[in-house]
């Protein structure tokens, strides 16, 4: 793991532009967005497909990158006054604290270009068409209909009480999608994995990206600000429905746990069980932060 985070971190201090190059107020925003922070789980679960898959590692470098990328963009939005508002992320101010707003609106724009520029420029496939569905797969996992579509979702269910199903629905979107696209193209940049194998691959995306939530949930309640490096119990403050409102801190622990171990029953069918997957479905529900 601390080997496939400094491999990512280099990718991304290479792919981000220079602070010196102009406009030099956006690029250094864009980096302090980006770098030197965060688990980096996204690119970890692409490094993890990407082996069951045989890739090139080098391929899926700029895939995993072109994940963070958009991952990072989500966050630096989802903090601006007119969403969550929040002032702490990953144990530092904001972007648009630290810079200004209209900083913040732009350095999300360019960060999710940035991402589409990388997977599109660089070799991470056998081929053009595959490359073209990865492409693809990236924008419907980041748009309406995956990531963005959530958030929307999440921002018009503040201080509603939503059934569990409603719920899964949203977070399906809003966090989940883009978990699955970590995994999805990690695996596409190999060509080892059968077309079933590859589905089983989305059902583990599917149901980690579930648990992530969860968690996220459970800790958001129980955590302090220190230890989550952003503001914690902030979704209660805010009315926000979740699974600890729905179903308690216990009962969201032990939902956890049941999709982890449905991640890892769909791991099964797969080469090595699963190799470091496995490994990575415990670190992202047994996370204490």
């Amino acid at each position: 793991m601390l080997d496939r985070q400094a491999r990512i971190e280099t990718t991304l201090q290479s792919a981000l532009p220079a602070s010196e190059i102009a406009p030099a107020r956006l690029h250094s925003a864009m980096r302090y967005a980006v770098l030197g922070a965060g688990k980096r789980v996204r690119p970890l679960l692409a490094y993890g497909a990407g082996e069951l898959a045989c890739a090139q590692i080098e391929r899926v470098d700029y895939a995993a990158a072109s994940v963070e990328l958009i991952h990072a963009y989500s966050l630096v939005h989802d903090d601006m006054p007119s969403m969550d508002n929040d002032i702490l992320r990953r144990g530092r101010p904001t972007v648009h604290v630290e810079f200004d707003e209209a900083t913040a609106l732009l350095v999300g724009d360019s960060l999710q270009t940035l991402a589409f520029q990388l997977l599109s420029e660089r070799a991470v496939a056998d081929d053009a068409s595959r490359q073209l569905e990865m492409i693809a797969l990236l924008a419907r996992a980041s748009g309406s209909r995956g990531m963005a579509g959530g958030q929307a979702i999440d921002l018009e269910s503040t201080s509603q009480a939503l059934s569990v199903p409603e719920l899964e629905y949203m977070h399906i979107h809003k966090t989940g999608a883009l978990i699955r696209a970590s995994v999805a193209l990690g695996a596409r940049c190999g060509g080892a994995l059968s077309d079933a194998q590859l589905h089983q691959l989305d059902h583990f995306g599917k149901f980690i990206g579930l648990a992530f939530q969860v968690v996220d949930d459970v800790l958001d309640a129980q955590s302090t600000t220190a230890t989550l490096g952003k503001t914690a119990g902030k979704d209660a403050r805010n009315q926000k429905p979740t699974y600890v409102s729905a179903l308690g801190i216990e009962r969201s622990r032990a939902l956890a746990g049941e999709l982890r171990d449905n991640a890892l029953q769909a791991l099964d069918w797969l080469p090595d069980g699963g190799g470091h997957l496995r490994q990575l479905a415990d670190f992202i529900v047994l996370r204490k932060f």
